[in-house]
């Protein structure tokens, strides 16, 4: 079991995942963004320990246990773990200083997913 990063994640980018990942597995694209990979965090499955330190410092709630990840991220199991493969286009980020979504903000964007959990 490993955890993923779903599309929740998208465009928002709150680094307090990273900062407490024991194994630095939580990765960015080193070149941005491109259509296969969209401007997110991503979770190194091979590199993951299952700790699930991440999970609960999410602000956008975003990442999930594979085995749980909701119907609509389903794509997002794959993509991340296609990371381990490239792993060369992809690095630790730098922890940037962001201010926590509203609860407003929060459920704004699992609406825009069409995520209700």
């Amino acid at each position: 079991m490993t955890w993923v990063i779903t599309s929740l994640c998208r465009e928002k980018l709150d680094m307090a995942c990273v900062e407490v990942c024991p194994v630095d597995c939580i990765v960015q694209r080193t070149d941005g963004s491109s259509g296969e990979w969209p401007n997110q965090l991503y979770i190194d499955p091979e590199e993951c320990i299952s700790c699930g330190v991440c999970e609960p410092e999410c602000p956008w709630e975003a990442i999930f246990e594979d085995e749980q990840v909701p119907e609509v991220f389903q794509e997002d199991i794959a993509l991340n773990a296609r990371v381990s493969e490239v792993r060369d286009d992809f690095e630790v980020p730098e922890k940037a200083d962001s201010d926590s979504p509203t609860p407003d903000q929060v459920q704004a964007n699992k609406e825009q997913w069409g995520y209700d959990g």
